[in-house]
């Protein structure tokens, strides 16, 4: 089969059982997807955007327009396509208050460089920029380099924490805690949508999936009022806390760090949402499994919502633009499933963020 063949059928069919042997409660995975040139195509395509849930949104992405050797900021409509800022700002005669290949530099930037990015939104709108098909740029993560380690939350939804009591390593925490439980995965665990995920023998045989949304912080704060944390909120977007549990749990004084920081073990995006175009109340956290549901649950049942989290992370500690905190994961977690369910070769994971978007991740043997 071609390349474009392959990469329709794996797309948009290629979740669908293909006859493979399976466990139990699983879909096969899918055949081709440890071929390289099935996981590059795999890498370059990504699903429309959602519509917003509030109209004032802006997605904002960073990619490679055709032909460029190195990646820029987008501007993603509610027709799929795409507006590369620096043309557009060049279009219009205008300066840019941030680099437009950083997306940390416009989250720097304030709001003043949000409202240029508007004036190109309304610009297109109006036909007056010419856009890219989605389809015809390869989306990264929209902060493929993060300054930081991502700020994570741990058993932020009652039936996650419940579910693995029976199966934890550590049997010394019954109850949920009173407060956030808070680590961090180191930078280059960040990944991009549809990117692969490594599967190396003797080190990741219980890999694991989390689908999670996370939150993007848009100025500096230390010692946040709980009444005033959404504003200092940025946007929003998807992201898969990819675990290996027995790293995790039994190796290391089961002290979570390690076995949350393997290389690519945490994809993101496909896009930030701004906080304006996001109603959290109509949150959903999906994941799929070859295409067979795992976790879907609401923003409304996440134990400590958004404005807790971030109260209790700024006590004594400063948080930046450009800060990342995933916000815990959904029940239905493979390693809680009975048989368990750890991530295999050619797995296809799919993370959704209603409202937000969702992206495709494959699970690939490293020689």
């Amino acid at each position: 089969m071609d390349a474009p063949l392959l990469r329709r059928h794996l797309l948009l069919a290629g979740t669908a059982s293909l006859g493979l042997g399976s466990t139990p409660g699983r879909a096969a995975p899918h055949p081709a997807a440890s071929d390289d040139s099935a996981a590059a195509d795999l890498d370059a395509v990504v699903a429309p955007p959602p519509a917003l849930q509030l109209a004032d949104g802006l997605r904002l992405a960073t990619c490679l327009f055709p032909g460029a050797k190195a990646p820029s900021l987008g501007l993603v409509r509610d027709d799929g396509h795409i507006v590369d800022l620096a043309a557009g700002f060049k279009r219009l005669g205008l300066k840019a208050r941030f680099a437009t290949d950083s997306m940390l530099s416009l989250l720097e930037a304030g709001p003043e460089a949000l409202a240029q990015v508007r004036q190109l939104d309304a610009r297109a709108a109006s036909g007056r920029l010419p856009t890219h098909a989605l389809q015809q740029v390869r989306l990264l993560s929209p902060i493929p380099k993060p300054h930081s380690n991502i700020y994570c939350v741990g058993w932020n939804y009652l039936e996650h924490f419940n579910e693995g009591k029976d199966v934890r390593a550590d049997k010394g925490v019954s109850e949920l805690p009173a407060h956030p439980v808070f680590f961090t995965k180191s930078v280059h665990t960040m990944n991009h949508p549809l990117g692969s995920i490594p599967y190396e023998v003797g080190n990741t045989e219980t890999a694991d999936y989390e689908a999670e949304l996370a939150v993007i912080i848009g100025k500096t704060g230390r010692n946040i009022p709980e009444e005033q944390a959404m504003d200092y909120v940025f946007g929003y977007t998807a992201y898969n806390d990819t675990t290996v549990r027995e790293i995790q749990q039994k190796r290391h004084g089961g002290q979570w760090f390690k076995g949350k920081s393997l290389d690519r073990y945490g994809p993101m995006g496909p896009w930030i949402v701004s906080a304006d175009g996001v109603d959290l109340s109509q949150v959903r956290v999906i994941c799929r499994i070859n295409g067979v549901e795992k976790q879907n649950a609401s923003y409304e049942t996440m134990y400590f919502k958004v404005p807790r989290i971030i109260a209790e992370l700024s006590r004594g500690l400063t948080l930046v633009p450009g800060d990342i905190i995933a916000t815990g994961t959904p029940p239905g977690v493979g390693y809680a499933r009975k048989p368990p369910e750890f991530l295999r070769p050619d797995d296809v994971i799919e993370t959704e963020v209603t409202g937000i978007g969702s992206f495709k991740n494959i699970v690939r043997l490293q020689s």
